[in-house]
């Protein structure tokens, strides 16, 4: 899972080897050159500062198991538009998923993105419990790389 601030990086989504671009504010540029360049983009906006509602969730970390079944070691990249709130709270939940506990996930994003995650945002990762969605049994063809950037 990449989190992208700028998705105008189109070098870094091809060298992190993003093949998927997780739009969740609303569409703010033109995707077709991405799409031209074989990287697929998925819109799910939601409002800035909130948590993401629950369907959002269910649709993201099956996007998730399922590149990472498909082609483990991929990468889907995630963005919003001041890259604090909205796409730091679905690495956050990818994270959750795959079993970091959510302290460790929440400190790690802060190191790479200060002042991610509002206190709202918080709350419901707090809440938030893992059904572990993103654990594999063979977890050795399944290593997969967060990048916050």
């Amino acid at each position: 899972v990449c989190e992208f601030t700028h998705v105008s990086r189109n070098m870094d989504l091809k060298r992190y080897g993003a093949t998927t671009v997780v739009r969740v504010c609303d569409s703010t540029y033109d995707k077709t050159p991405l799409e031209n360049d074989g990287i697929t983009v998925v819109d799910w906006p939601f409002d800035d500062g909130a948590p993401p509602p629950n369907k959002l969730v269910d649709d993201w970390l099956s996007l998730l198991k399922k590149k990472f079944q498909e082609d483990p070691g991929s990468c889907v990249a995630v963005h919003c538009v001041a890259g604090l709130g909205r796409a730091p709270v679905l690495v956050a939940l990818a994270l959750i998923e795959s079993g970091m506990k959510y302290e460790d996930a929440i400190q790690l994003i802060r190191q790479k993105r200060r002042g991610a995650i509002n206190s709202k945002q918080l709350t419901y990762l707090e809440k938030y419990r893992s059904k572990h969605r993103l654990r594999f049994k063979d977890s050795h063809s399944h290593k997969n790389k967060c990048s916050i950037m």
